[in-house]
């Protein structure tokens, strides 16, 4: 009889080990997985973040500028192309030349006037100013990639190069500026600023109707028939599709109020109704979480159901509103389909100035780039994609934090 315990007992510990090595080994299969898929996308995106400016020497005295201005006005865009041909004068042919001014970026004479403007002792003589290169020698400086490349541009990169008239600087400009056709210009500014928009909007909606209809229900609302359908309305509106949302928003907000297309205020009442039935759910068991002796020992002292619910009830419950909250906003933010269906798909070139104006947000950001064959898009691709994660990271981090303080042991 010992020996057959023995033996079951050796039986038990043997599935007990083997238990906790496959769940050990699920764990480091799940941290490696996010360690791979992290280091993925921080490679293709950390010299997204970096932005290669080519050295000119441009002429400002007096004759250069009187030659090159209009109307009273320096072109500046003349001036960009001229210093160009006196760096690299072996471009002769006109298909050479044109090769020669695709090494600059678009936007080098507005950087140009800008940097005239701070630096006006530099008027009346020669100096070097630092202007953006295209995306074909930005990608050929970072990665070494010469297949958009002429054979001449090319040369006259590695000319760039051996002179050092060529680097990288901190790229403000993904940050700053709106989608752009052109890689090397195009930012997530928009995208920034449509998300944090679209955020106040469904949130200043979707968190006081939500932690009140939550408190109705538990507090106030009598126990029958409807108050049952009620509840389960809202448990299976948490589990409807978000694109079902979308299509809701399309009907809604665009064909029947006709509100304006891809504007923030749709998106924000949109994702509104996607959010809502999290934040009921989540604060109505947080008050359930509420000992019911701390409503009880309030309503024998005399407090009425209302004093008992700001006095007692909210205060103990703001941890798991909060964190309710912030998981809603993580969600809201990652969502890509109902903001499809209502036109927040279109091509945006400048930042939001109201919540009117048409916009994006940086899921459908990166849903756009992503579709681009450039390389210098995919990396902005995954640049994008390390934002919003960091974003999400950030979101839930805090939420966890709220929850750690303020949780209460009864």
């Amino acid at each position: 009889m010992a020996k057959l315990e023995i033996k079951n007992l050796k039986k038990r510990h043997a599935k007990e080990a083997r238990f906790k090595f496959f769940g050990q080994l699920a764990i480091a299969f799940s941290l490696a997985f996010l360690v791979i898929l992290f280091a993925m996308i921080f490679s293709k995106s950390s010299s997204a973040f970096l932005q290669t400016k080519i050295a000119l020497n441009v002429d400002l005295s007096e004759q250069s500028i009187a030659q090159n201005s209009e109307n009273n006005q320096l072109n500046y865009r003349r001036l960009v192309k001229q210093s160009l041909q006196q760096q690299f004068p072996d471009a002769s042919s006109l298909i050479e030349t044109a090769a020669l001014y695709q090494m600059i970026s678009k936007i080098a004479p507005l950087e140009l006037e800008k940097q005239v403007a701070d630096h006006q002792e530099l008027m009346g003589k020669k100096g070097v100013f630092w202007l953006s290169s295209s995306s074909k020698i930005d990608v050929y400086f970072k990665h070494k990639l010469a297949g958009n490349l002429s054979e001449k541009q090319k040369i006259w990169a590695d000319k760039l190069i051996a002179e050092k008239n060529i680097r990288t600087d901190f790229n403000w400009n993904f940050f700053r500026f709106a989608d752009s056709r052109e890689p090397e210009i195009a930012g997530i500014g928009a995208g920034l600023s449509g998300s944090i928009l679209v955020m106040v909007i469904f949130l200043g909606l979707a968190f006081p109707i939500g932690v009140m209809c939550a408190f109705y229900l538990e507090e106030f609302a009598p126990k029958n028939r409807i108050t049952d359908i009620i509840e389960i309305s809202i448990n299976n509106l948490a589990a409807i599709p978000s694109i079902i949302y979308g299509l809701l928003g399309l009907t809604v907000y665009l064909q029947f109020f006709y509100l304006p297309r891809s504007s923030s205020l749709v998106g924000g009442m949109t994702l509104f109704m996607l959010v809502l039935p999290v934040i009921i759910i989540a604060t109505r068991n947080t008050i359930r979480s509420i000992p019911k002796s701390i409503s009880d020992g309030a309503m024998a002292l005399g407090a009425s159901k209302v004093q008992i619910m700001w006095h007692h009830l909210l205060p103990l419950s703001i941890p798991g509103i909060m964190t309710g909250t912030i998981l809603a906003i993580s969600r809201a933010l990652g969502e890509t389909a109902p903001l499809l269906m209502i036109g927040m798909v279109a091509f945006i070139a400048d930042i939001p100035q109201n919540f009117t104006d048409p916009t994006t947000v940086l899921p459908v950001q990166i849903y756009l780039w992503s579709d681009s064959p450039e390389i210098g898009f995919a990396e902005k691709t995954a640049a994008a994609i390390l934002v919003l994660l960091g974003f999400l990271i950030l979101f839930n981090l805090v939420a966890i934090i709220l929850r750690k303080k303020f949780e209460r042991k009864w």
